[in-house]
């Protein structure tokens, strides 16, 4: 069963009105999803496993704990690259897989051109950070190409998500988890989010 975790926070509310607010320019979008980005990993890194750790502070020993293991990190491009640096920030030095998808306009299937994942996770755990969860279809295959892989556990990380989208995922039984700032309305006919925020590439890339 794939758990929707919706992040109610006011600084996430506050900062997705801004991201959607169709005046703000590529420089501040950019910014915004950095922002978005580094709570919903936060949070999506809260049921990683640890281990214990000795170590000494200036008052004495004391027993801490440490990532058991990091999960290899897994932007979708080329919108999920705006995801990455955040990520990198919380969790150092980590493993990045590529996978490049591009959705047919007309019937709204994700075609993959591009993926550096490695053949085998042996049992990794992976994130995969993608602003927008529409339909579901580039989701669905960076799951399954997880999956293929070997990987441990699955989470996706998205900023605007509509409800075809989310039920999709859960009806693939590929994901163990997706967290996302906010749950929006509906998908229009061309499977763009209803409200949303447009394109996230094109908001990140291409100035108007």
């Amino acid at each position: 069963m794939t758990e929707i975790h919706v992040v109610d926070n006011a600084l996430v509310t506050e900062r997705v009105t801004r991201l959607r607010d169709a005046s703000t320019p590529n420089h501040e979008f950019r910014q915004l999803l950095r922002d978005l980005s580094s709570i919903l990993v936060y949070e999506a890194m809260r049921q990683a496993p640890l281990v214990p750790v000795d170590i000494t502070t200036p008052m004495g020993p004391a027993v801490g704990a440490r990532l058991e293991r990091l999960p290899v990190v897994v932007p979708v491009l080329r919108a999920g690259l705006g995801m990455l640096d955040a990520a990198l920030e919380l969790l150092g030095d980590v493993e990045v897989a590529f996978v490049g998808l591009r959705r047919n306009e007309s019937t709204l299937v994700a075609r993959e051109y591009a993926s550096t994942l490695p053949d085998s996770l042996d049992g990794r755990d992976a994130l995969i950070l993608d602003p927008m969860l529409a339909t579901g279809g580039s989701c669905v295959h960076a799951c399954e190409l997880l999956r293929s892989a070997g990987a441990g556990r699955v989470t996706a990380v998205c900023v605007i998500a509509a409800p075809e989208g989310v039920q999709r995922v859960r009806e693939s039984g590929l994901a163990d988890a997706v967290w996302v700032a906010a749950m929006d309305e509906s998908l229009d006919s061309n499977g763009f989010i209803l409200p949303g925020l447009g394109d996230a590439g094109d908001r990140q890339y291409n100035p108007s």
